[in-house]
């Protein structure tokens, strides 16, 4: 009676771990006879280790992964709004849209070294008036730089995306009506990161304020831009 006894709990211990779901059995001492090895038990996680989950790495690392879109779509729109304004403001050389003109200032900006002319008073080396130079460009600058940082761009490569966009301006959107400026080149990236920063972080510690309407007003006036952007929907950093 005892083996008969000993199949039957056996077999009942298999159906109750079927019916619940489980790849193990019950210990050896209840279900098996001595002579019979028991199967090893499956490794349980350890205390505190994470349990891994497909979904949830995808969205961790698509939270640290840079969002490339945004900061560029956003910078063309800003870059092309600028364009327009000087066609506005200065129709001499700015709306002149002649081919011949445009290939004149094209090839002038392609074979012959950025303008400066040291004879100039300091930040009018290019002939621009300072405020132009020191306040627009710092503020487009920071911009770029602004829009990369808060779509997950660290700073060296918010830096560097604020340099291509800076001879995006310089060499294709104002090539073809003027040569591009030495000192845009330098002082707008570099203006445009501290700024940029300096934004970036106003923009982030903002987020600590218990107040939704005072965090608002604070974020609104770092990134006014992004805001409307993020609030419309259009995207999300």
């Amino acid at each position: 009676m005892a083996p008969i006894r000993l199949c039957a709990a056996a077999s009942l211990a298999v159906l109750v771990s079927a019916c619940a779901g489980r790849t193990t059995v019950v210990p050896a001492e209840s279900a098996f006879p001595s002579s019979l090895p028991a199967p090893l038990p499956e490794r349980a996680p350890a205390a505190g280790e994470p349990q891994a989950s497909p979904r949830a790495a995808a969205a961790e690392a698509e939270a640290v992964e840079p969002a490339w879109a945004p900061p560029i779509v956003h910078t063309l729109a800003v870059l092309t709004v600028a364009r327009g304004a000087e066609a506005v403001l200065w129709p001499e050389p700015f709306a002149d849209l002649r081919a011949e003109r445009w290939g004149h200032h094209y090839g002038e900006a392609l074979t012959k070294p950025p303008l400066f002319d040291a004879a100039q008073p300091a930040f009018r080396w290019d002939h621009d008036p300072w405020p132009i130079n020191v306040v627009g460009h710092g503020l487009l600058g920071s911009e770029m730089y602004l829009r990369a940082r808060i779509c997950r761009f660290g700073a060296p490569a918010a830096f560097a995306f604020a340099v291509a966009g800076t001879h995006l301006w310089e060499y294709g959107y104002e090539g073809n009506g003027v040569r591009p400026s030495a000192l845009d080149l330098v002082y707008t990236p570099l203006a445009g990161a501290l700024l940029g920063e300096l934004r970036y972080v106003t923009w982030r510690a903002a987020g600590g304020i218990g107040s939704a309407p005072a965090r608002l007003i604070v974020r609104a006036l770092m990134d006014p831009f992004g805001e409307l952007e993020r609030g419309a929907g259009v995207f999300g950093c």
